[in-house]
């Protein structure tokens, strides 16, 4: 499928990717699935980018619920920027690709529904693409909410103790990177290591960042450049994304073994560690563990409190919000992100994700076709 041979084998000797001409235009791509509430702001944000050339936004739209598709009809019928393409498997990496290839210029911006563009964020973008050489330029998630809840989620996103301190949630200094948040990115370097692998439904930007990589391109991290990110709004969607996307990392470990980060090796431990505690808890109630056996045995619950204080601290301080019901969603959001995650990735591990969607945005169906 993909032109890179060996795409876990990522080339130490880096290569310019081709910068087209100034003013050769920027195609904006966006896949959306039951965003109504969203939708409009995304679209808004992302027309108001102004560049040295035109612009295009392709939507490739997904079999909504909720008045989406009705909504993108509107907004198309407005402005002759907009091109809208069906997607009718939902699937974001498919959705991505139909977008890119019914687009026409040389350099593809990823936008999320759920997301905002920062003024001049792809102008900025443009001017980092250039510079650098790179294949590939994002910048920071700042995630915010309009709700209680979406603000805890927004503040443990934005915290190394939540997402685990990736670059592109919190990071300052410019520099080469493992993957981008959204993208811009050239369309020659997408054309040649094969766009978005359709077989995965979580981590695509990772996967199709390790092949960008493997190529001999780089991949660049620049924190001026901003984009706001509205998280999940309630516990449960909140619960079956992280699921979700637990499970198709523990896919590409399964494809990819080590070249993923160690740091998305924590949550999993964190679940084993807990499953470990219950066990020794039992077999010390039950007398089974006793003496000496038994107090070694409860070294277990080290880690366990260690994670309880960690949790604690970040909820009482500055991180978890203003108010004792800021930090109590704090309380509740983070151990749902971490053991959410943290059980999907061992079943990604163990079993392969399969089939596995993400629900989150699905109103409790279990799989994105009507």
């Amino acid at each position: 499928m993909h032109s890179v041979p060996e795409p876990g084998r990522v080339r130490t000797t880096r290569r310019d990717a081709p910068t087209p001409p100034r003013g050769s235009g920027v195609s904006f791509v966006m896949p959306v699935l039951n965003e109504r509430a969203y939708l409009r702001r995304a679209v808004e944000s992302t027309l108001e980018q102004r560049i040295d050339g035109p612009i295009e936004l392709v939507l490739a739209l997904g079999p909504s619920s909720d008045g989406t598709t009705e909504l993108a009809r509107e907004l198309a019928a407005a402005d002759d920027r907009i091109v809208l393409v069906d997607n009718p498997r939902a699937d974001i990496p498919v959705g991505l690709n139909l977008a890119i290839r019914a687009s026409r210029y040389p350099t593809i911006v990823r936008v999320d529904a759920h997301s905002e563009l920062a003024p001049g964020y792809a102008a900025h973008a443009l001017d980092t693409l250039a510079r650098t050489g790179a294949a590939n330029v994002g910048g920071v998630m700042r995630a915010d909410g309009r709700t209680p809840f979406q603000r805890a989620v927004a503040r443990a996103y934005n915290s190394p103790i939540g997402l685990g301190g990736g670059a592109y949630h919190g990071g300052r200094r410019e520099e080469e990177a493992e993957s981008a948040y959204l993208g811009v990115m050239r369309r020659a370097v997408l054309e040649e290591v094969g766009a978005f692998d359709e077989s995965i439904r979580r981590g695509e930007d990772w996967e199709l960042n390790l092949r960008i990589r493997s190529a001999g391109y780089r991949v660049w991290f620049d924190p001026e450049l901003s984009v706001t990110y509205w998280p999940r709004d309630s516990w449960h969607r909140l619960a079956r994304q992280f699921h979700a996307t637990g499970t198709w990392r523990g896919e590409l470990v399964r494809r990819y073994g080590l070249k993923n980060s160690l740091r998305f090796f924590a949550p999993p431990a964190l679940v084993l560690a807990l499953v470990a505690a219950v066990v020794v808890l039992v077999l010390q109630l039950t007398g089974v563990l006793a003496g000496a056996g038994s107090l070694v045995a409860s070294l277990v619950y080290v880690p366990i409190a260690a994670y309880v204080a960690l949790v604690l601290v970040v909820a009482a301080g500055p991180g978890g919000g203003k108010g004792w019901r800021d930090k109590l969603w704090t309380l509740a959001v983070l151990p749902t992100m971490h053991l959410s995650w943290g059980l999907g990735f061992l079943r990604g591990v163990l079993t392969g994700a399969q089939e596995t969607v993400d629900t989150s945005r699905l109103s409790g169906r279990n799989t994105p076709l009507p």
